[in-house]
């Protein structure tokens, strides 16, 4: 589910800037179980970061206990004050630390 401030022109205004200036991320993660490479969550947050910052965006991410499995909120915070957010909820694989903690990855 998607929240936000009460107004969000601001950061929508930031948004497109940041959007204008971000580019390719690079794959140099590789799969080997698909033999493919991909981008891994390090490579995309130096690919977003830089423009992000520029237009005074940050994100934020918190985790919460779900149901079998874990919440990740996404949350882009803007200089303004505004804000939107959105949760995630994704199940463990395994009920033991590795199963959570993948969770935690993916939903990141």
């Amino acid at each position: 589910m998607m929240q936000h401030s009460e107004t969000i022109s601001d950061l929508a205004a930031a948004l497109v800037k940041a959007h204008a200036e971000i580019s390719g991320v690079i794959k140099g993660a590789v799969n080997p179980f698909f033999k493919s490479k991909y981008a891994d969550l390090e490579s995309v947050v130096d690919a977003v970061k830089p423009a992000l910052l520029k237009q005074g965006i940050a994100i934020v991410q918190g985790l919460q206990d779900a149901e079998n499995g874990v919440a990740v909120e996404t949350m882009l915070l803007h200089s303004s004050g505004q804000w939107i957010s959105s949760t995630l909820r994704l199940p463990a694989s395994k009920e033991d630390a590795q199963g959570y903690g993948s969770a935690c990855t993916y939903g990141r």
